[in-house]
């Protein structure tokens, strides 16, 4: 499902022209699921706001988590900005594990409840190691200047109980440092 929304007749056409000899169209199907799911999307999306807000005050409250990168947290620099011109914020939720990638690693190893996958953004909570993952074919040297460092994780906090998800993601954070003491 997408919209394309163009103001040249010409590239219009063209658009058009590969629309309709490529077939990309969605199926009877694929609009039913759509319009079943828009259904919900108010509920569900009330939901990620509020579990991802849950998830980012509490990671950003952790001793073992460097730095918290939310929309919805004041810490934001752009925090302002979203209260005024959005209703919600964000399921997703980018945090710098401290240590290093074995401590990413292990974090990410220890999760029970959050799922591994590079594709974010469905019902489940998922996370993952852009360094490792879908970032992995990007030269170290260019990952640094856009800040994806090897303890970058990303989650899509999804519809679970919320005090379920803080439990998941405190037992994973305590296996990734096991010694409070030992989060440098």
């Amino acid at each position: 499902m997408g919209l394309v929304s163009v103001n040249s007749e010409s590239l219009h056409d063209k658009l058009r022209f590969l629309q309709n000899s490529l077939g990309v169209v969605p199926s009877p199907v694929d609009c039913y699921l759509c319009n079943r799911g828009l259904k919900t999307l108010q509920v569900r999306m009330e939901k990620h706001f509020k579990n991802a807000m849950a998830v980012a005050q509490f990671l950003e409250s952790n001793p073992r988590v460097e730095k918290v990168v939310y929309p919805g947290l004041p810490s934001h620099p752009q925090h302002e900005l979203v209260k005024r011109q959005c209703t919600g914020c964000t399921g997703m939720v980018t945090f710098y594990i401290k240590g290093a990638l074995q401590h990413a690693e292990t974090f990410l190893e220890s999760l029970k409840l959050f799922g591994l996958a590079v594709s974010l953004g469905g019902c489940e909570s998922l996370a993952e190691l852009p360094a490792i993952m879908t970032h992995v074919s990007v030269p170290k040297k260019d990952r640094d200047v856009f800040g994806i460092s090897d303890t970058m994780i990303r989650l899509s906090v999804g519809l679970e109980d919320e005090k379920d998800l803080l439990e998941d993601l405190d037992q994973a954070l305590k296996a990734a440092h096991p010694l409070s003491g030992n989060c440098n």
